[in-house]
């Protein structure tokens, strides 16, 4: 059985960029040859990339290396982006083969975490998402899940874990900050966890078919979510902290020390007090609470309540309203001894059934040739 292994790294500090120079062009054009897949099928899907009805391992072994890489220091560079606004990244940049340079109508850089790009249902090469994912993982991805994490395939493992980690931190840390990485030994997989998802996603087209520090072909892909408890809590936990964040940067800061302000003077302290500072995050977080225990409550009530709301049923041939129209009579006559004459709508009375055989008769005519 295989072991696992899982390595947490530290988040380090990012580090102000320098001032950058014009982005050079990183091929020539009619350099990069374009190869077609080998015909294994009678179709070929332009969406998978591949014939259909070809066999799996024809797929395996028609992988290529990719002809080009990007270099980070020696490709990032100024483009017409940087100028006219735009703030998507350029694709070929990032696979190592636009013939462009400075003059691409994309950023030659690695995406800015900061950033907030137009649409948030495309990524950061301004590719549009899909609800699901493809069947292989492969693709842009889904705009219903915040995706970090990558599925590292086909990796040629160390003599042990430690060094196989280390290659790996080596070459997938230059697209971003890593959070965490697992490596499943001797099945030659291994998934890293970026900080950011603009991160992942550059890093799964600039690794797409390369090499470590051996002569294997990556296969990159998004990874399916991750069933341990732990980790979705972890992740459900950073995603109400990015919200309240975004929240509080969205709010203007004089408002919310106006409201301090009021409060604390309705309370009689000091509003630049540390520990009536404190003191206000744990009343805020009690009345969370307390709002929860409210809403419980009153949904406990309802639910008790909703039973005796309830109507009566019908029993029979009568209907509930005249079954209780005739208990309200017989409460009557044990009061006063005296019979009352029941007024009851004709409506509330079961209908009589009707003889059969009448014909006509039954829309009041008394003559057939009516």
């Amino acid at each position: 059985m295989s072991e696992v292994a899982t390595k947490t790294l530290p988040v380090q500090p990012r580090k102000k960029q320098k001032k950058l120079k014009p982005a050079r062009k990183q091929v020539k054009p009619g350099d990069v040859v374009k190869t077609e897949a080998v015909q294994t099928g009678k179709e070929y899907n332009i969406w998978y990339n591949k014939w259909a009805g070809g066999d799996r391992e024809d797929n395996y072994s028609n992988k290529v290396k990719s002809q080009t890489r990007c270099n980070i220091k020696r490709d990032a560079g100024l483009t017409r982006a940087n100028t006219t606004g735009n703030k998507y990244t350029c694709l070929f940049f990032a696979r190592g083969c636009c013939p462009y340079g400075w003059e691409c109508e994309y950023r030659h850089t690695i995406p800015d975490p900061e950033d907030v790009l137009p649409d948030t249902s495309k990524d950061c090469f301004a590719r549009d998402k899909f609800a699901d994912y493809r069947d292989d993982m492969g693709g842009v991805g889904s705009f219903n899940r915040q995706n970090r994490t990558l599925y590292i395939g086909r990796i040629k493992e160390c003599a042990s874990a430690a060094e196989t980690e280390e290659v790996i931190i080596r070459h997938f840390k230059e697209w971003g900050p890593i959070e965490k990485i697992r490596i499943l030994q001797y099945r030659s997989v291994a998934f890293v966890t970026y900080t950011d998802e603009f991160a992942a996603q550059f890093a799964k087209e600039a690794m797409a078919c390369q090499s470590l520090d051996n002569d294997e072909i990556l296969n990159v892909r998004w990874a399916t979510e991750d069933p341990n408890p732990e980790s979705k809590q972890q992740e459900k936990r950073r995603l109400e902290e990015m919200g309240q964040e975004a929240i509080r940067e969205r709010m203007d800061p004089r408002i919310v020390d106006a409201m301090r302000a009021v409060r604390a003077l309705e309370e009689g302290v000091d509003p630049n007090d540390a520990e009536y500072e404190v003191e206000e995050m744990e009343d805020e977080e009690e009345d969370e609470q307390e709002d929860g225990r409210q809403t419980k409550r009153r949904r406990m009530e309802i639910e008790d309540v909703q039973p005796q709301q309830q109507q009566p049923q019908a029993l029979g041939i009568l209907s509930a309203d005249t079954i209780e129209s005739l208990k309200y009579f017989a409460e009557i006559r044990q009061r006063t001894g005296a019979t009352p004459v029941p007024v009851v709508k004709k409506a509330l009375l079961p209908a009589a059934p009707k003889p059969a055989g009448l014909g006509l008769a039954d829309y009041g005519s008394d003559d057939d040739d009516e």
